[in-house]
């Protein structure tokens, strides 16, 4: 059982989820497991950046935030998780 803390304490301290929403360019959405960095959520997504930078969410906005999406840091890359998506953006949806 402590090692299963620890292990959780860590995956929480180094890594987070980043969720990319069903939208045109990518009809199914998709989440991945990344490498956090310093003061980035551990939940994360294109709209959370947008409402963060401007207060809501457009498709420009969208593009540019996506156009940074931690691909580098990526781990392992999951299905969408709704869930996910929603924790980053405080319970909001935005059109696909």
């Amino acid at each position: 059982m402590l090692g299963t803390g620890a292990f959780l304490t860590l995956f929480y301290t180094f890594c987070g989820l980043y969720t990319v929403q069903p939208i045109g360019a990518l009809p199914e959405g998709a989440t991945a497991i990344v490498w956090r960095e310093s003061g980035e959520p551990f939940f994360n997504s294109a709209d959370a950046l947008c409402l963060e930078r401007t207060g809501g969410v457009s498709l420009m906005c969208r593009g540019m935030s996506m156009a940074q999406a931690p691909t580098d840091r990526s781990i392992l890359r999951l299905p969408y998780l709704h869930f996910a998506y929603t924790m980053s953006t405080g319970g909001q949806e935005f059109e696909k």
